[in-house]
């Protein structure tokens, strides 16, 4: 496939600038001087090109978890790139909800602001959005200016939302109503876009009795099926099932059994996919983005059609929206939205910031290097939160894992804050659920502690779970015994061959800080990601203490046989 423009002019600009300035330190989420270049070359061909062939520029959000401290500096993005790209969509693929004070506060109505405003064209339904229940659902789909679209969640039953859904393809959707797809029409060509959530919300959320999950393939058939019935032969699908994830539905297995999708932009899985992955499966290919994760980035896709609504070329970046150089951000803030933001929502959360969540009479040790070389208590603390949040989900989860790199600082024997909590997890990283034999489990933990008594972020700290190694032997040998705690009270000694549930979050499921067993894992759909974010597991881990306070001290669950 040919690539085409990347970036509209102004921000094209902007970015260029940028390049020159930092040189060879630019992220990866900005081209090269030479790599523009090449695309101001590619975009004045493009200008130049007169064919009948249909470009459309797709703008794509997800997982943005209600961080809202740049949207100035997003709808700043989404208006320049719109400015030179009048064939554009602005589409959203989920989980808008839970992840920030900016939730635990307004439920979604400070986001949903802020996407009226800059008029998003469709959203569909992520595992988040069910959190609170339908009633809160409710009230941000009816206040939205734009329509949702959702073609595997049956609302029928379902008292809090039932008015708002309507059980077909629609060509003159209404704001504030859920259809299973949508007729969108761009300069004179029709775009079908339906949306699919992953069925893993019964589980993983609280949808509630009445809302139904289809299969996901099945009803993405039909949906094409019905699309090219009405003469759509340029269809998107706006998924939230992850892009590879282990929960039994996900993107890639959509883009190679249902013929006809030409576009997936998906989100939940949170992964930064640099470029647009072509999947080239069927008779046609299928091009697939997503933009990571909390608003750090807008994806933008472009692609070409040709008159029989096949895509001939496409190229698609992230543009970075948190970008600085020399201490300054290289997107400026949009006056608007950033008056919006500083005036309506934004005081009450920096308030919120000082309330406390719970005490603790003893000193909680984190930070480098305690918690990168040893057991701590707040290592401890923190996987037994976790621990006790994964078992909600999946009863049969045993062992968690956190690296000590996530754990970022120490906490001093008094009330602790949200601020602080912030201070200790400062990533947002979530929940994912891994299955491991018991050979991975002692693979990961070798690794773990391959440069005891030396620091490594990767470190692991540990629960439902304790081993000895011994740190003067070679790494890989050091691991010395195992043992878990599987009924929740007496340790028995790990079995290779057996498999276990475990926790961890989705940065180290991935392979983050070098764990290739666990990428492994993933890779082969082994890693579930229900989300929900550190910082909330360990607040609500509080409030289960009784009087909401801890007196943790270190168990003996890691233990150095040279010490």
């Amino acid at each position: 496939m040919n690539y085409k423009k990347n970036y509209s002019h102004k921000l094209f600009s902007i970015l260029a600038a940028t390049a020159i300035a930092t040189s060879a330190t630019a992220p990866a989420a900005f081209a090269s001087t030479n790599e523009m270049n090449n695309s101001a070359a590619t975009i004045h061909k493009k200008e130049e090109k007169k064919n009948k062939n249909f470009d459309l520029t797709i703008m794509h959000t997800n997982d943005t978890h209600a961080h809202l401290d740049n949207i100035a500096r997003r709808i700043t993005t989404i208006k320049q790139v719109r400015e030179d790209n009048s064939n554009s969509l602005l589409l959203d693929a989920g989980d808008v909800f839970t992840g920030t004070l900016y939730f635990n506060e307004y439920e979604g109505l400070a986001d949903l602001e802020f996407m009226n405003l800059i008029g998003y064209d469709a959203m569909t339904f992520g595992n988040h959005e069910f959190d609170k229940g339908t009633a809160t659902l409710a009230n941000f789909i009816k206040g939205a200016k734009f329509p949702f679209v959702s073609a595997n969640v049956n609302f029928q039953q379902d008292a809090n939302v039932k008015n708002y859904f309507n059980n077909r393809i629609e060509k003159h959707p209404k704001d504030g109503q859920i259809y299973n797809g949508i007729i969108k029409e761009v300069n004179g060509e029709k775009i079908g876009i339906f949306g699919l959530t992953t069925a893993e919300t019964k589980d993983i959320s609280s949808p509630g009795p009445d809302v139904e999950f289809e299969n996901y393939l099945e009803e993405a058939k039909q949906a094409v099926k019905e699309f090219k019935k009405k003469g759509v032969n340029k269809i998107i699908a706006l998924t939230h099932i992850g892009y590879n994830d282990g929960g039994g539905d996900n993107d890639l297995t959509l883009a190679k059994d249902v013929e006809g999708i030409d576009v997936i932009v998906g989100g939940h899985s949170h992964d930064k996919l640099d470029q647009p992955v072509i999947v080239n499966a069927g008779e046609e290919p299928t091009v697939i983005v997503q933009a990571n994760e909390y608003s750090k980035y807008l994806g933008t896709l472009d692609v070409e059609f040709d008159k029989k609504g096949k895509v001939v070329s496409s190229s698609g970046k992230l543009i970075d929206l948190d970008q600085k150089v020399n201490n300054a951000y290289v997107i400026p803030d949009d006056p608007e939205s950033a008056q919006i933001l500083e005036t309506k929502y934004k005081p009450s959360v920096v308030e919120m910031q000082q309330t406390v969540v719970g005490k603790t009479t003893v000193d909680l040790i984190g930070g480098n290097p305690p918690a990168r070389t040893g057991e701590t208590n707040l290592g401890d603390l923190f996987t037994d939160g976790m621990l006790a949040k994964a078992k909600t989900i999946n009863p049969d989860t045993v062992i968690a894992f956190q690296n000590g790199g996530g754990i970022r600082t120490s906490v001093s024997a008094e009330d602790i804050t949200l601020a602080k909590v912030f201070e200790i997890m400062p990533f947002g990283n979530t929940l994912g659920i891994m299955k491991l034999t018991g050979a991975e489990i002692k693979e990961a933990l070798e690794f773990s502690v391959k440069d005891a008594p030396s620091a490594f972020g990767g470190f692991l700290q540990v629960s439902g779970l304790k081993f000895t190694f011994d740190s003067r032997k070679p790494a890989g040998q050091r691991v010395q015994s195992i043992d878990v705690k599987e009924d929740g009270v007496h340790y028995t000694a790990l079995e290779p061959n057996k498999t276990y549930v475990v926790a961890t979050n989705t940065f180290t499921a991935k392979g983050g800080d070098g764990y290739t067993v666990f990428a492994k894992a993933y890779s082969e759909g082994r890693v579930s990601e229900p989300g929900f974010v550190d910082w909330e597991i360990f607040t609500d881990y509080l409030t289960t203490q009784e009087g909401k306070t801890v007196h943790s001290s270190v168990e003996g669950r890691i233990i150095n046989l040279a010490n």
